[in-house]
Formats: structure tokens, sequence, C-alpha cells
């Protein structure tokens, strides 16, 4: 047997920024997006999210690679929430997604980061978020 904590921060929004978690829409969605990740043994730590993105902490599995991962709990989410007609239009998350590894010695904050995203977003756009993800993790940006 293999004993791994591999923490991963992971993020991902709707297409094109659209606000489709607001209400209690979004509390729906973690629900169900926990409940899936255990029957698919994803282990995840903490979810939560804004309007028109959400934060997780999950530590990845040895044997699976992040971006199934990612697929299984993006695909099957919107699949539900399309299936319960839970917005008006045709509910899709947005092709990308950015994960950054977290040593346990950061763990806690980065929970509490995550758990406090509605304070967050009071403060600072889901926009200028990401784009201090992508700066602060030296992702490349590809065209298109």
């Amino acid at each position: 047997m293999a004993y791994v904590k591999n923490w991963l921060h992971c993020v991902w929004g709707t297409k094109k920024r659209i606000p489709y978690l607001s209400g209690g829409i979004k509390n729906k969605v973690i629900d169900h997006i926990k409940a899936n990740s255990k029957e698919k043994g994803i282990y995840i730590d903490v979810i939560n999210g804004h309007n028109e993105h959400l934060h997780c902490l999950l530590s990845l599995n040895p044997d699976i690679a992040l971006s199934k991962v990612i697929q299984l709990l993006k695909g099957e989410s919107s699949f539900w929430i399309n299936r319960n007609k839970l917005v008006k239009f045709r509910f899709e998350w947005a092709v990308e997604y950015y994960a950054v590894s977290v040593s346990e010695s950061h763990v806690p904050e980065v929970r509490k980061y995550i758990d406090n995203q509605e304070e967050h977003h009071r403060k600072k756009s889901w926009k200028e978020e990401y784009e201090e993800f992508i700066k602060e993790y030296g992702f490349d940006r590809f065209p298109g």
C-alpha cells in the first residue's frame, strides 16, 4: 500500500465567468461535488467558492492523474446541474483550471482561504483573484 499526501489547491470557474453559483445554488453544487467525490474515491478536504468559481483543497491519490480528477469533478457536476435544472440556461464550467501543490505546513492557511471566499470577494473580484493566481505561481498564458 502506498502512503501519499499530495495536497493540491484547485480552482475552476464557470464558462464566460457567468455568476451561476449565486444564491443557494453554490451550496447545492458543493454538496453534490462532495458526495460525488466520495463515490469516486477523491478526497476533498475543503471546497468553497463564489458566484462564478470554486476552490478546493484535495489530496491526490497516487493512482489517478489530476486531469482525471478535475474531469470527474467538473464534468459530472455540470451534467448534474443541467439534469436538475438548477440554472435557466445550459451550465458549463470553463475549460481551464488552476492547480498548485500545497506543503503540509500551509494546509491550514489554504483551508482558511477557501473557507473565507465570501468575505474575500467583497474586496477582490474573481478576475483580480485569478490574475493574481497566474502571476504568483508563474503560469504561462497561451493565446485563445
